[in-house]
């Protein structure tokens, strides 16, 4: 999956910003959720499939809600030693200030691998905000998905996103990040 940082790479300049260019594996296969304020604000939803992380543009953010859909834009994807990075990005592109919104491990409800072939990933989180089921649903073969939260005991009507904006790693919010 090495091959698969390409696109990565390609985007970015080691000597301009601080952003990681590589890592290892982890022993549970991990998620995080970074939010993103680049050209827009968005959450940057990636999952650890095949020693790189999977990665989503989601612009509204995940919910919590099971009736909730919300789109997510697969993008390159990422090394794993990105689930890390918080901080800011000065040059080139995704320039901007990235938090840990959220982070833990994944459990797969079947392989993932197999799970992107068919357009259909199901899995549940243990996160410090996201816990549960969720699936990520391909809509035709394209580059769009929709996350979505499913009906268990961790779905709820609150809006997360706003009752817990800071970082899950450092609690710093996003002023604090970008001024350093």
């Amino acid at each position: 999956m090495e091959d698969s940082l390409k696109e990565y790479k390609e985007k970015r300049n080691p000597k301009k910003t601080p952003e990681p260019m590589g890592g290892k594996s982890s022993r549970k296969p991990i998620f995080v959720v970074q939010k993103h304020d680049a050209s827009h604000l968005h959450y940057d939803f990636r999952l650890e499939i095949g020693n790189v992380l999977k990665s989503w543009a989601v612009p509204k953010g995940p919910s919590l809600n099971p009736k909730d859909r919300r789109l997510a834009v697969m993008t390159e994807d990422h090394p794993l030693d990105y689930a890390n990075f918080e901080g800011v990005i000065t040059e080139g592109y995704g320039a901007g200030t990235v938090m840990i919104w959220d982070k833990g491990s994944v459990v797969a409800e079947e392989p993932m691998e197999e799970g992107l072939k068919k357009g259909k990933l199901s899995f549940k989180l243990n996160g410090k905000k996201l816990k549960g089921g969720w699936s990520l649903i391909q809509m035709r073969g394209g580059r769009n998905w929709l996350l979505a939260k499913r009906g268990d005991e961790y779905a709820s009507n609150r809006d997360i996103l706003a009752e817990e904006p800071n970082s899950a790693v450092s609690g710093k919010s996003m002023e604090k990040i970008a001024s350093g």
